[in-house]
């Protein structure tokens, strides 16, 4: 595959953006948690949506009642659908305000299918706490929207969902990041909520005709703050040392993960149990030097195979830990780079059939209102110019009626000549 798809419409790249979310879910949910040697010893390596969960025997109350596997896809894939659905119900740009109402109604009050759970029901039901916050935080407590974030667990739940807002900012990344941060403060703060502004940068700068993923790359490196920013800055300098290496995936996973644990103590030890209850720990509260793992290693992975959208994926995943959301990221942006080339048919069949969607024409409703968004900030924007212009029009015309001081005269009488000429309140 080319590293880019200059001829992608913007219709094709919502459509290659979903499916690569849905399909780096569904590839990651079947090892999420295992480490990339688990990964190793009990698959060799997962390159497929028809295999598996490592849970699959493991009795129900192990499972939280769930099923994984063979293309089922989980929350990440669900929660981008849910704010598809508030753009599509708002019709414009989304603020914290659209996080306290629209996602609000979309998690607690409109019944889907979930497939994990093979049942329709609300998907709060389905949500991890981080993300059940948002109905405790808006709903019950009633908060400014904007600080419905606060005190919530850090993590990477909002950065999982947030790709819909590169589209609807499709070429302008900052203002996906700024719309991003707007809209996520109502879920996450501090390094989580950093991560979400700088997923939505790095797909609207994705949809940029022509582009690299080394340009996508250094834009996430512009835009990103603090510990962000630094960890997503030494993965893509590793990376890029790496790639003569990138077959071997162990060592590039190594590397990669011995970076980040300089940013994040997530490490491969990922589960919660009971003896941990009590102990005072960093993890997952504020920092500013401190960064999520999934999105800097979903760029590294990008970056070292030079945007091909299944090399990265499948390497992605195959690095362990939180492979779902690492899956969903890397597909996104590289969905929403390349377009709907990176659809594979029988992919596309499996995720459709397992999950009772139709991911093409959830893209198409979704492209219509990006579609209409992104023309109403063309409008906007042309009369914003012409405005400006005006403003610096009369400003020439001011000045072009003041004569400069005489040469040698004193500034009284300059002065004096200036007012003579454009009258004061004295002359009348």
């Amino acid at each position: 595959m080319e590293p880019t798809d200059a001829g992608a419409s913007l219709k094709g790249r919502v459509r290659g953006m979903l499916h690569g979310v849905a399909f780096g879910d569904a590839m990651g949910a079947t090892i999420e948690k295992l480490s990339a040697a688990e990964i190793r010893q009990r698959y060799g390596r997962v390159t497929s949506l028809d295999v598996d969960w490592h849970r699959k025997d493991a009795p129900e109350t192990a499972r939280g009642g769930r099923i994984r596997g063979h293309g089922i896809i989980t929350d990440d894939t669900l929660m981008t659908l849910c704010l598809m659905a508030v753009y599509q119900e708002a019709g414009r740009h989304l603020d914290a305000w659209d996080m306290a109402g629209g996602m609000v109604r979309q998690i607690a009050w409109t019944p889907r299918w979930i497939p994990e759970m093979q049942r329709e029901t609300m998907l709060i039901e389905r949500l991890f706490y981080p993300e059940k916050w948002i109905f405790q935080r808006h709903q019950l407590t009633s908060c400014d929207p904007r600080e419905g974030g606060i005190g919530n667990m850090v993590n990477c739940g909002a950065a999982m969902y947030i790709a819909p807002v590169g589209a609807v900012n499709a070429c302008d990344p900052k203002a996906a990041y700024d719309e991003a941060v707007d809209l996520a403060a109502g879920h996450q703060h501090s390094y989580g909520l950093e991560a979400a502004g700088v997923m939505a940068a790095c797909v609207a700068a994705a949809m940029v005709p022509g582009t690299t993923v080394e340009t996508v790359v250094d834009t996430a490196i512009e835009l990103a703050k603090d510990g962000t920013r630094a960890a997503i800055a030494d993965i893509a300098e590793a990376a890029r040392r790496l790639k003569p290496h990138r077959a071997d995936h162990a060592r590039v996973t190594a590397e990669f993960q011995s970076i980040i644990g300089r940013y994040s103590s997530m490490g491969d030890d990922v589960h919660r149990r009971m003896e941990k209850a009590g102990l005072p720990t960093h993890d997952y509260t504020p920092s500013r030097l401190r960064t999520i793992e999934e999105l800097p290693l979903a760029l590294g992975f990008c970056l070292i195979h030079d945007g091909d959208f299944r090399a990265a994926v499948v390497d992605g995943v195959n690095s362990g830990r939180d492979t779902d959301s690492i899956g969903c990221m890397a597909g996104a942006i590289l969905g929403a780079m390349h377009g709907e080339a990176v659809i594979d048919p029988a992919d596309r069949d499996l995720l459709d059939r397992a999950n009772r969607f139709d991911l093409a024409a959830e893209a198409d409703r979704f492209h219509e209102i990006a579609a209409a968004i992104l023309s109403a900030d063309l409008d906007r924007t042309r009369r914003r110019d012409a405005q400006r212009l005006a403003l610096q029009d009369v400003d020439r015309r001011l000045s072009s009626q003041v004569p400069p001081p005489l040469a040698g005269g004193g500034q009284g009488e300059g002065s004096a000549r200036v007012r003579a000429r454009m009258g004061t309140a004295s002359d009348a």
